[in-house]
């Protein structure tokens, strides 16, 4: 299956055409979060990205909460779910994860404990989206702090997917990493191509 993904959009209504253009070679279209910034933008946002509706699946980031982009695409949006597509098993999950610090807006975040949780039903995919990245893999700021979650470290070593993908370290866009058999990449907001 040929897969176009993506994440941290942040209203990006260019990059969002950019995308669509890019997808008619794509099976399956996969956003990992943040088409939002800070909760305001979301409709327009998914409005650009109405073409993929049918052959995306998406997991919301820190800056939409899951309800909001339920409610705002017909796309299929994943949160602590398993679904399966064209014999891929696809599991999703968003937010930040671990909290971020307070900010002057609400975040939709989880405790590592709520996303060990909202995984361990999780027994097989193919691939899963995560908005957060895991620990160690593409997660460090600029000032080189590293925010990834353990519980996603330890969901993928468990679960063992062929790929994972991640967003919102902007910093980390485009880098790359293994844990076990499992290769995992945080995204950013341009087109990125696999075969699974």
């Amino acid at each position: 299956m040929r897969i176009l993904a993506f994440s941290d959009l942040h209203c990006d209504r260019g990059a969002a055409q950019a995308l669509v253009d890019a997808a008619a070679g794509a099976d399956l279209v996969v956003g990992a979060g943040d088409f939002a910034t800070a909760h305001r933008g979301l409709a327009e946002t998914m409005d650009a990205l109405k073409p993929l509706e049918s052959k995306a699946v998406y997991v919301p980031g820190n800056n939409e909460t899951t309800a909001a982009l339920r409610a705002a695409t017909r796309a299929r949006v994943l949160h602590g779910e398993t679904i399966e597509i064209g014999g891929l098993a696809i599991a999703g999950i968003g937010g930040a994860v671990p909290p971020l610090p307070p900010l002057p807006w609400r975040s939709h975040d989880l405790t590592e404990d709520e996303a060990e949780a909202m995984l361990a039903p999780v027994e097989r995919a193919d691939l899963l989206i995560c908005h957060s990245p895991p620990e160690g893999i593409a997660d460090r700021l600029e000032d080189g702090r590293g925010i990834g979650s353990t519980a996603l470290r330890a969901a993928i070593a468990r679960i063992r997917p062929r790929l994972a993908v991640c967003g919102h370290i902007h910093a980390c866009w485009g880098e790359e990493g293994r844990i076990g058999g499992t290769r995992v990449v945080n995204l950013g907001p341009g087109p990125n191509w696999f075969d699974l």
